[in-house]
């Protein structure tokens, strides 16, 4: 017969803790060890306890805490934290990055997600909901520049690093333990120590052993989370939770799982792969691998970039065509920026529109050239939009740009049928060179407070 498991010291090998199984007669049959990690001084050791160097309670513990190899780290409230470092006035405010009154939220900081305020919500919302807030003006260069050096800081981890983002990244740090001397989960704890230290930014770990698991993972316990799942505990971890967990499940997908009768996890184990994939097609057979915690694509440092794009999702469906060109104008800034950073740039200028019947449409539009220009690709998405059929209301759009190649490329011919082309490129690049001196805010078009 066995009883309960107890924690405690065993003579001999002072701070190491076992998790002891005993029979009847209170003699252990078997040991467990718990490895441990503490996030402040990155002492590792064995028992989930405080830590025994540093007394302090961030510990991270986990059966397979050490085996694991596959991460992502996700920045916290990322722009609005660049904000409040720059700006120590507003370390203890509720801080809002956007647009002005009839714009949209970019980020908002945790204080003010208390208040129910979230990314892409109308900015008036957001005011109704924390009026106190501080309404700070995105500032493209300084959110650049710092996620330069975070990329930095990953890149000595592990040359497998896949960014998602200015924000956040997958790495795979299998045979890192052997170059650094020390396991992913201490070199990940480093990381974001090191983030916090000579940043002043904090982010989020998820650990586990494959992509989609380390998604999950960074979500669990935001901000300055660190959490693990295990190969064990997959199955059951993902049992109860509902399918929106599934990265690229919005919505309209999950209006489609539960006309189904797939709420959760769960609900996909009672089902057949071959039946899952004559509901969903090609959807199907990835939704029976997920369900079981299976995700066979690799971190890839190096994987081509395909495209180049921006979308948000509406608090609120709107036909309002001053808000949806603001948010086509910002769309561009933000695409272009992105390109310029990554010294890309496109020929096919892409629009993406969700009705709000969830109808989506697309439209696409091949240049002659090239181009990295942010007021290009917003006369381009412009004349797109304005080929879709007249006051619908819509709850998504996007901007993307696609076809590319290297920015040396860019902008070389003129437009004939556009004269003034030219001079507004030169602006813009007149502009960009003014930003990254005095500030992004430095120079604003009146579109963007749209």
């Amino acid at each position: 017969m066995r009883v309960q498991a107890r924690l405690f010291t065993l003579p001999g090998i002072g701070n190491k803790i076992r998790t002891l199984t005993l029979n009847t007669n209170g003699i252990p049959i078997q040991a467990n060890i718990m490895p441990s990690l503490c996030r402040d001084c990155l002492t590792t050791f064995e028992g989930p306890d405080r830590c025994p160097a540093c007394r302090r309670p961030r510990v991270v513990s986990h059966p397979e805490l050490f085996d694991l190899t596959i991460a992502h780290m996700d920045c916290d409230a990322f722009f609005a934290s660049v904000e409040k470092r720059d700006n120590p006035e507003l370390a203890d405010k509720p801080v809002i990055v956007g647009g002005g009154k009839r714009g949209v939220v970019s980020t908002a900081c945790y204080l003010a997600r208390i208040k129910g305020v979230r990314s892409a919500m109308p900015m008036f919302k957001a005011l109704q909901l924390c009026p106190e807030a501080v309404v700070v003006k995105p500032r493209g260069d300084a959110y650049s520049a710092a996620s330069k050096a975070i990329r930095a800081m990953m890149d000595e981890l592990t040359p497998v690093v896949e960014p998602l983002s200015l924000d956040e990244a997958f790495m795979d740090l299998s045979g890192t333990k052997r170059l650094h001397g020390a396991p992913p989960a201490v070199m990940l704890a480093r990381l974001v120590k090191r983030m916090k230290d000579e940043l002043g930014l904090t982010g989020s770990i998820g650990l586990s052993h494959n992509k989609f698991l380390a998604k999950v993972a960074s979500d669990l316990e935001k901000p300055r989370g660190f959490s693990v799942i295990g190969r064990a505990e997959t199955v059951e971890f993902l049992r109860p939770r509902p399918v929106g967990l599934i990265w690229g499940i919005g919505p309209a997908a999950q209006e489609s799982l539960e006309k189904a009768g797939i709420r959760t996890f769960d609900d996909l184990h009672r089902w057949e792969k071959r039946d899952l994939e004559d509901r969903f097609g090609g959807t199907g057979t990835r939704l029976w691998h997920l369900a079981r915690g299976e995700d066979a694509r690799r971190v890839s440092a190096n994987a081509p970039v395909k495209g180049i794009s921006n979308e948000t999702t509406f608090h609120e469906d709107t036909s309002d065509p001053d808000i949806l060109d603001g948010h086509i104008w910002r769309m561009a800034e933000k695409v272009s920026g992105r390109a310029k950073a990554k010294d890309k740039a496109g020929r096919i200028v892409t629009l993406k529109l969700k009705r709000a019947n969830h109808k989506l449409i697309t439209r696409r539009h091949s240049l002659h050239y090239p181009t990295q220009v942010a007021d290009t690709i917003y006369r381009t998405a412009r004349a797109l939009f304005d080929q879709v059929e007249a006051g619908q209301s819509y709850r998504l759009l996007g901007v993307g740009l696609s076809d590319l190649s290297p920015a040396c490329e860019a902008d070389r011919e003129g437009d004939l049928l556009d004269p003034g082309a030219a001079k507004r490129a030169e602006a813009e690049r007149a502009t960009d060179r003014i930003r990254a001196r005095f500030g992004t805010d430095a120079i604003m078009k009146g579109r963007a407070l749209r």
